[in-house]
């Protein structure tokens, strides 16, 4: 079940929500493997891209696995915006998305992200002057408002779509709400109705089954996941085969294990294996969650300095896994 942004064709309407600290070209390269049909990057400073800052050329690597790919930018600057889009859209990317919804207080002090909502005008003359500078297409990824005194999140959807940009994502919270509460769905029909562009969803799709409900209920183009997929690089996969009407299984415990591994193995490529290894603190607890193991294992988790370390906790796990299935007989 394909749809298009622009001229891009994308042959899956699972998408994988741009995570900061997380959709690396490692995660992402994980999450491609998996039937991802279109894949973010983690959020990138305009001002930082113009300032030929490193470790902001390091967000905009990419991969030849992992098109189609949008490149989140941030900035309050038209024109920094601008050359950032040049930047990014040089360095190989599909799409190029405008972040309008990031709620961190560092980010919003600058005057970008969520904070954009309440400047209208500002809006389109950064879209407007993104769009005109590119030849690939342009969205936008936004929340349902700044606070409840700016929820005004269909002005902002027509202005973007008048500014030029082909596709929006929305996230159905207020930015004062961050996560918490629940997303409203109906914000995002209600976004799909007043556009004409593409709409893509996001907010709270845990299962494949809230991917089918938001489809349903919204009628959006596209399901965007972020924090579901976390531990679950399958999941965007599961999704495309659900819509497709194919049978979806979990995996096993053995090959959860293995694609662990496999994520490991691919950052310690990338980043090398310090880094890869703080790294996997995080994304082998995401992985762990569900499986069986003790307050033990549990500490080992954060404690990881190398790859050792790493198969040592892979070790326990497994051990305890099949101690409790003995246990269970």
């Amino acid at each position: 079940m394909m749809f298009r942004i622009g001229n891009v064709r994308i042959e899956d309407r699972s998408v994988l929500a741009p995570m900061a600290g997380i959709t690396n070209r490692a995660f992402r390269k994980v999450v491609k493997m998996h039937g991802a049909g279109l894949v973010y990057s983690e959020m990138v400073s305009a001002a930082g891209l113009c300032h030929e800052d490193k470790k902001s050329f390091e967000y905009i690597k990419i991969d030849d696995e992992e098109h189609p790919i949008s490149v989140q930018i941030f900035g309050s600057n038209v024109d920094e915006m601008s050359r950032a889009a040049q930047i990014v859209e040089k360095a190989g990317c599909d799409i190029i998305d405008i972040n309008l919804g990031c709620s961190i207080s560092k980010v919003m002090r600058t005057g970008a992200g969520a904070v954009l909502l309440k400047k209208p005008e500002l809006v389109e003359k950064i879209v407007h002057g993104v769009v005109s500078k590119v030849r690939i297409p342009v969205t936008v990824k936004m929340r349902a408002g700044f606070d409840s005194a700016h929820r005004n999140f269909l002005e902002i959807a027509k202005i973007v779509e008048d500014a030029g940009a082909d596709a929006i994502a929305i996230h159905p919270r207020l930015a004062s709400q961050r996560f918490t509460g629940k997303a409203d769905w109906s914000i995002i029909r209600q976004v799909k109705e007043h556009v004409s562009i593409p709409v893509i969803g996001n907010g709270d799709v845990k299962s494949i089954y809230d991917a089918s409900r938001m489809i349903e209920e919204t009628k959006c183009d596209a399901v965007m996941v972020g924090r579901g997929v976390l531990g679950r690089p399958w999941m965007l996969e599961h999704i495309s085969k659900h819509f497709s009407g194919k049978k979806v299984e979990e995996p096993s415990f053995d090959r959860k294990i293995e694609i662990a591994r496999m994520h490991a193995g691919i950052l310690s490529e990338m980043f090398g294996e310090k880094s890869a290894m703080l790294q996997m603190r995080k994304h082998l607890r995401w992985y762990a969650k569900g499986m069986p193991y003790s307050a033990e294992i549990c500490s080992t988790l954060f404690r990881i300095e190398n790859m050792k370390d790493f198969e040592d906790c892979i070790s326990r796990l497994k051990l305890f896994n099949e101690k409790r299935k003995f246990r269970s007989l």
